[in-house]
């Protein structure tokens, strides 16, 4: 652990600048616990983080990659001992510390959580950060009274990795559900996962009046913008909107008349900065009662650590099915 290999971004000349080193272990952020890190992730937001397309960094340089699974090397936290398995998601990695796409992680305890009994460290990745923001978004619906049997669940963004196991999770709960895409060669997989019915975006009249016809009895929304001002229009009495990403857009144009009429909830989900008692309670599940069943078809690609680089743009480019998964070592 002398040094060891690692993706690392940085702004030089004004310009983000992202490439692998060789780094000791005293080049990362303080923390309790040091994880040899075994698997990581491709997520959007990584994407446009690697290549500057989005701001997402607080400081440079860092080690990308917002998930890491691996094996607890060392620990000043008594609650962590050497050759436990964990994970981490979210928690300012790649933000405002050094994240999983490294050999090694030296991380704050709190961030840390052990993975629970169900998973091993593929499948931890496998879900990563995707997995626990549906899953979220999914424990939060249900928090508020969700139901399978009020109707059908909406989708946007469908076949993201977001998308795709809040699918499937939904699915597995008895819920019927609608899958919103603009990939009509996407239909059978987002079948596959358990989508009752496909919906394509470009075939969809938003309407215009400040509510339409209910038509559904929740969402899970990734997309932001005009599709989310389309939900809150259509989405029937007490139904919860969760809303998670901004891939449209991040304006929402709307009228109080939804949430005052119908008793519509909007819940954000905030899957990064979650505390900790219910980001372990959520990983319980995603063990047990939340646990997606079909990661095998979720998981679309598996890719080593040197062709970490070479996939970023296939993001950018809106081109990716599923979930993605480094292998860091071993």
């Amino acid at each position: 652990m002398e040094s060891f290999r690692a993706f690392r971004i940085h702004q030089e000349g004004g310009k983000i600048v992202s490439r692998f080193e060789t780094i000791p272990l005293d080049a990362l952020n303080a923390g309790e616990v040091v994880v040899k890190v075994r698997y990581s992730t491709i997520n959007y937001k990584d994407a446009l983080a690697a290549t500057g397309a989005g701001k997402i960094l607080r400081r440079y340089p860092l080690v990308g990659g917002i998930d890491l699974s691996g094996e607890v090397v060392s620990s000043a936290d008594p609650q962590f001992q050497p050759g436990q398995k964990v994970l981490v998601t979210g928690s300012g990695l790649s933000e405002t510390h050094d994240g999983g796409y490294a050999e090694y992680a030296r991380l704050k305890s709190d961030a840390v959580v052990p993975i629970p009994a169900g998973l091993d460290e593929f499948q931890a990745m496998a879900i990563g950060t995707a997995g626990y923001t549906a899953a979220l978004a999914v424990h939060r619906m249900e928090q508020n009274g969700q139901q399978p049997d009020a109707g059908e669940i909406v989708v946007t963004g469908a076949t993201g990795g977001v998308g795709s196991i809040a699918i499937d999770i939904l699915a597995s709960r008895g819920y019927r559900v609608v899958a919103v895409t603009g990939k009509k060669s996407s239909a059978e997989y987002l079948q596959r996962l358990g989508a009752t019915r496909v919906l394509l975006r470009d075939e969809i009249n938003t309407g215009s009046r400040p509510m339409e016809e209910a038509q559904f009895a929740g969402a899970i929304d990734n997309v932001g913008g005009e599709l989310l001002t389309w939900l809150t229009r259509t989405v029937g009495f007490f139904g919860n909107i969760a809303s998670i990403g901004l891939a449209a857009s991040p304006e929402l144009k709307t009228t109080v008349m939804p949430f005052i009429l119908r008793g519509v909830s909007l819940l954000g989900v905030n899957s990064v900065y979650t505390p900790r008692a219910l980001r372990l309670a959520v990983w319980q599940r995603l063990a047990n009662d939340l646990k997606p069943r079909h990661l095998d078809s979720i998981v679309t690609r598996t890719l080593a650590f040197e062709q970490l680089p070479s996939a970023f743009d296939d993001y950018l480019k809106a081109g990716v099915t599923g979930r993605t998964v480094v292998r860091i070592a071993g």
